[in-house]
């Protein structure tokens, strides 16, 4: 083929620096528009992660009292198994379940009516680890720590998951209401295999007892009595 003139025509070196340019520019782009679409993405998980539950007191923690001005009512108390603590000056204080500022601000209040503008500070000496207990047709049954938003599945899991002969369709759940009484939950963990399912999965708490089953088991009622509990489960050693 012959073109005008004689010659084939050929790019100069600057419309070669203006394509190497413009692409340049494109992936610039690219990245930018990324970034900008990742951003909330990572700001949500910041703010996930800043935005833990304050801790707040459990049976077995430890704390103590100090009075600024009144020395000689100072304490360390251990939250007894009804959430409650003995204190010299106000006597029976349910604390369980309150943040330490909200405690002392509610013991605070109760004992204003024989002191004059208390000032208390408390410090948590000890506390007790949240745990579970997984027992029954699973390969390591025992007691573990309890970590943040643990699930029913995750803790079978961590007990070596289920064994052949386990009834993946009637795992119990039981969960004290008070010192007394323990509620019955009937979970069926059979569908709960695809990361879509997991929003059925249910989050444990603390002291939680998870119990899968093997056989039918006799009727249930739904509130039973806690001491009842060691029908099903023995003692067993924390697994970290």
């Amino acid at each position: 083929m012959k073109f005008p003139g004689g010659s084939i025509p050929t790019l100069s070196f600057l419309s070669l620096h203006s394509i190497h340019e413009e692409d340049t520019l494109k992936r610039i782009l690219a990245i930018i528009c990324g970034t900008l679409l990742l951003l909330p993405a990572l700001s949500r998980a910041d703010e996930q992660l800043h935005q833990r539950p304050i801790y707040t007191l459990h049976i077995g923690d430890v704390i103590v009292l100090n009075y600024r001005y009144t020395p000689e009512f100072n304490q360390t108390v251990t939250v007894q198994p009804d959430g409650r603590v003995n204190l010299e000056i106000v006597g029976n204080v349910k604390v369980a379940g309150l943040s330490v500022d909200q405690a002392r601000q509610q013991i605070v209040n109760l004992a204003s009516a024989r002191l004059n503008h208390p000032e208390l500070t408390i410090t948590l000496q000890h506390f007790e680890q949240p745990y579970i207990v997984v027992a029954g047709e699973v390969d390591h049954p025992g007691k573990f720590d309890l970590s943040d938003n643990t699930t029913a599945l995750q803790a079978i899991m961590l007990a070596g998951g289920f064994k052949d002969s386990a009834r993946d369709t009637q795992v119990l759940l039981f969960r004290r209401i008070n010192a007394d009484e323990a509620e019955v939950h009937k979970l069926d963990l059979h569908n709960i295999k695809k990361s879509s399912d997991l929003e059925h999965d249910t989050e444990l708490e603390p002291g939680d007892m998870l119990l899968v089953t093997r056989n039918k088991m006799e009727h249930l009622s739904r509130f039973m009595k806690a001491t009842n509990l060691g029908v099903y489960f023995n003692p067993f050693p924390v697994v970290p």
